[in-house]
């Protein structure tokens, strides 16, 4: 990791881990089942059972747990301390006795940690490698523990030009400090507040429906994600051309998309090609 990274990760890093320790209040089984339906639908699968399972960046540990619950063998790191705890909680409190579920601390950038964990059916990362400070060698990392025919499961922030300009400087104004942060929840939440509610008058006819539905989106917390979506620094985004581009040149082949033409992540899920068709 190269100094000026590791510099900006220290000073200005948004604090994950905390925000996902408020998450772990709010899981239920209901929160569970939606991940699980959420890797399910992607990955194309109704299993992994006998499968191995690598999250890179496990934040709260809500989608390792789901892919425990689909069989899988897991693995899970993530670089932020509070995070790695929210991990191990979930562990412990679902699979106390599981040896074929691991979490420990570590960083996506290191190409030399990644490639001591071998390789592995299934690579996630949703949502996260966009934060290292450092995107593109991240998504290079991503790669390298991926078997053959295995899947990498990854979402980027989609590229909006100015508008992301914007919302960077935002994020790093919340991220220098109480008033910074202060500040930035002021103008925002309230502003989130009335979008949600237009969305639910306009989408369901019930203000508070768009509330309640939101955990159908992979199972997570409207609150929490606004707090994830504010603070979310170092912040890159990229357009869906380049991430398939950059992967297709690395021996993958694009199997899923899902795109927005909004300020979310585009979702995409690659398949590293066989020996036979790599060459």
């Amino acid at each position: 990791m190269s100094c000026v990274v590791e510099e900006t990760i220290k000073k200005k890093r948004f604090e994950f881990g905390k925000n996902w320790k408020r998450f772990l209040s709010t899981l239920n089984e209901e929160r569970i089942v939606e991940a699980e339906r959420s890797l399910r639908d992607m990955l194309d699968c109704e299993s992994l059972q006998g499968r191995s399972f690598l999250d890179i960046g496990s934040g709260s540990g809500l989608f390792s747990l789901a892919a425990k619950r689909l069989g899988a063998r897991v693995h899970s790191f993530d670089y932020d301390p509070a995070s790695v705890r929210c991990t191990s909680e979930l562990k412990k409190r679902f699979y106390a006795d599981a040896d074929d579920w691991t979490v420990e601390r570590g960083s996506a950038l290191d190409k030399a940690y990644l490639r001591s964990l071998g390789t592995s059916d299934v690579v996630y990362s949703w949502g996260v490698l966009h934060h290292t400070g450092d995107m593109w060698t991240a998504l290079d990392c991503a790669a390298l523990p991926v078997a053959r025919n295995g899947q990498l499961f990854i979402a980027i922030y989609n590229d909006q030009d100015i508008v992301s300009v914007v919302w960077t400087k935002i994020k790093e104004t919340y991220c220098s400090g109480a008033l910074g942060q202060f500040l930035v929840k002021a103008v925002m939440l309230p502003y989130f507040l009335l979008q949600s509610v237009a969305v639910g008058v306009v989408r369901y006819r019930s203000p508070l429906r768009h509330f309640s539905e939101y955990k159908k989106r992979r199972g997570m917390s409207i609150y929490h994600d606004w707090i994830d979506w504010l603070g979310g620094y170092p912040f890159e985004v990229a357009r869906p051309e380049q991430i398939f581009d950059h992967y297709t040149r690395r021996g993958f082949e694009l199997e899923k998309l899902v795109t927005t033409n909004r300020l979310g992540c585009n979702e995409f899920v690659f398949r590293k090609k066989s020996l036979n068709e790599a060459r």
